[in-house]
Order: structure tokens, then sequence, then C-alpha cells
């Protein structure tokens, strides 16, 4: 566990090289806004969160199951993340943020990776950039 990084991650580093070369620019691990996000466009109002299936805990994917050992411990400190990531959620979109949960699975094959990224450009175009 101690080889886990929390920043930096390949998942991470795949949609900035994609949102760089499609002329966003961005604001990375911003700590003045709720759970610290991934990436923050301020020009679209809009910040990113690029969550770990087993961390964040995807519901109904093969890479969210908990280990049989410690069950106990596991399952507090996921449901802990679950809950400080929709808090963190809300507080953002009542602030006015549009927020993007981007999961691992999601673009962890070439294949999908292509078709998650092109709806993610999408989804931070229809919010209207700042003027």
């Amino acid at each position: 566990m101690s080889k886990i990084r929390g920043k930096e991650t390949k998942p991470e580093i795949h949609v900035r090289k994609f949102l760089f070369s499609e002329g966003f620019r961005y604001r990375i691990n911003d700590k003045r806004y709720p759970g610290k996000p991934d990436l923050v466009l301020p020009k679209y109002k809009t910040v990113i969160f690029i969550h770990g299936c087993f961390w964040h805990h995807h519901e109904d994917c093969k890479a969210s199951k908990l280990p049989e050992t410690n069950a106990d411990f596991w399952e507090k400190k996921i449901l802990d993340n679950v809950a400080r990531d929709r808090k963190n959620i809300e507080k953002l979109k009542s602030e006015g943020w549009n927020v993007i949960v981007i999961w691992q699975c999601e673009i962890k094959s070439k294949a999908k990776r292509e078709e998650r990224l092109k709806r993610l450009t999408e989804q931070i175009k229809k919010v209207s950039p700042m003027n």
C-alpha cells in the first residue's frame, strides 16, 4: 500500500495531457477548493476529480472490491472516503462549480479512454466560459 500515490497517477497524467493538447488550461490539486480537486479549470468554472475505483468505491466495478482481511477497517475507511467525496462535491456545486468525476476504469484501456475523454471535452464545453 505504501507504493500507492495520491498525486501524479497515470490516469491523472492521461487526462492532463489530453486536456492540454485540446487547449484547456488548468490548475493542479488546488488547495483553495473543497476536496482539493485534481484539476481546476477556472475559465469554465469546472473541477475534475479523477478517482481510483478502489479508494472511492466505484459502484458495480470489480476494482472496488474490498479485501477480505481486516474487512471492518477497510469498509470504514472506504465509506469515510465516499462520504467526504459527497460532501465536497455538494459544497462545490452549491458554490456554482461544474463537478466532473472520472473513474480510473473509464480511462484504463485506450479505447475506453478516447471515448471518455471526448465526452469530457463536451462536459466542459457545455458550461459557457466565464468572461
